[in-house]
């Protein structure tokens, strides 16, 4: 009997092995180039047909405890007469106190969805001089569109975030209370004239105009439906030609689009605000080598009146001669080589240089100015 042996050979079993864990790593390196930072699309974009419309509408808060509109405001007068004249009531505008009443403004924010019955929420602000909505009522507002038309009517109590208190000689106040709101204070008489299902073409506007994260969600939204049915116009704007199987049935499309992960992307950006002194960095900042000394310079004027009495029986005069103290203070900082190619390198150069956010703001500027920084520097 012939019994068939092996012999294993060591270099073989250990190449073998290198190349099991250089497939592991590599796995495990693609695994991990899923999209960094994706964000939803319907997060940084807004499609055509979803949209919400501004509705307006003018009409009386009633009920208030004395802070309402004073006799000055002639048009809450006016108002008040026209609707109890409609109410069959003949009053004297000269004898109306309107203390009880304000004039209002109602504002409400329609979605293109809503139909005959669906509710709104509403914003009612004061436009006369009343002090606070506090305890009133919203009479029956009709709100408008911008073609004129009444699409919903409001009416009901007013909620408040705050209190207003006075007296003789204090005042307390906390929030604004000329301002209130109404949850579902007004139902949707009128729905917009627009067929969503219908649509043979769809529009996705994008939030930042970045060619590249246009592309991005051409790319994904391509993939997604199974053909190339969507298209870039430009920067920020993307056609999508709704597949056959969608017609008439645009809502699983929705569904699906929106959801899609997509990674953004955007020009580097500085942003400063120097009334706060605030200053925001993006991501994609970076910085070429560049050295940087930076010191403050601080003045201090310091001036105190001394008064010079004349001498007893010398017929002189008292008079007021200033000294002036000047003092300058400068710092002598060393000068720094700074170079950013991430963020976090940036931030420890500009830390290093041991300067306060305001004076970030120049050193900015002056990086701006050198071309070292390469970044769009936006100042608000």
């Amino acid at each position: 009997m012939i019994r068939s042996m092996q012999t294993t050979n060591p270099r073989r079993e250990m190449a073998r092995t290198l190349a099991v864990i250089l497939l592991c790593l590599m796995l495990m390196i693609l695994a991990g180039i899923a999209p960094a930072h994706a964000v939803r699309l319907k997060d940084i974009a807004k499609f055509s047909g979803v949209r919400n419309n501004e509705l307006v509408g003018y009409g009386l808060v009633v009920g208030l405890s004395g802070t309402g509109d004073g006799n000055t405001s002639e048009f809450t007068i006016r108002s008040m007469t026209n609707m109890l004249e409609k109410m069959g009531v003949s009053v004297n505008p000269n004898n109306l106190k309107p203390k009880n009443t304000a004039a209002v403004m109602v504002t409400a924010k329609m979605p293109a969805s809503s139909r005959p019955g669906s509710p709104l929420d509403i914003t009612v602000s004061s436009m006369g001089d009343a002090k606070s909505l506090y305890g009133g009522v919203l009479l029956i507002t009709p709100l408008r569109g911008l073609d004129g038309r009444v699409y919903a009517v409001g009416q009901g109590s007013l909620t408040l975030g705050g209190f207003s208190a006075e007296g003789q000689g204090a005042t307390a106040q906390k929030n604004v209370t000329t301002v209130a709101r109404i949850p579902n204070g007004a139902t949707v008489e009128r729905d917009v004239p627009f067929q969503f299902n219908k649509q043979e073409f769809l529009t996705i506007n994008m939030a930042n105009e970045d060619f590249g994260t246009t592309m991005r969600v051409v790319k994904s939204i391509n993939t997604a439906v199974g053909g190339q049915f969507a298209k870039a116009v430009d920067g920020a704007t993307i056609q999508l030609s709704i597949p056959p199987k969608f017609h008439g049935n645009m809502v699983p499309l929705m569904a699906s689009l929106e959801n899609l992960d997509v990674s953004p992307d955007s020009r580097a950006r500085v942003v400063v605000d120097e009334k706060t002194g605030t200053v925001v960095l993006g991501g994609n900042v970076r910085l070429t080598r560049v050295a940087v000394a930076h010191g403050s310079l601080q003045i201090v004027v310091a001036e105190s009146p001394n008064v010079s009495q004349p001498g007893p029986f010398s017929q002189g005069q008292t008079v007021v001669t200033p000294q002036t103290d000047v003092k300058v203070k400068e710092q002598n900082n060393r000068l720094l080589l700074m170079e950013g190619a991430t963020l976090q390198e940036l931030v420890d150069g500009l830390n290093s240089v041991g300067a306060t956010p305001r004076d970030l703001i120049s050193i900015l500027r002056t990086l701006k100015s050198a071309g070292s920084l390469h970044a769009d520097l936006e100042v608000i």
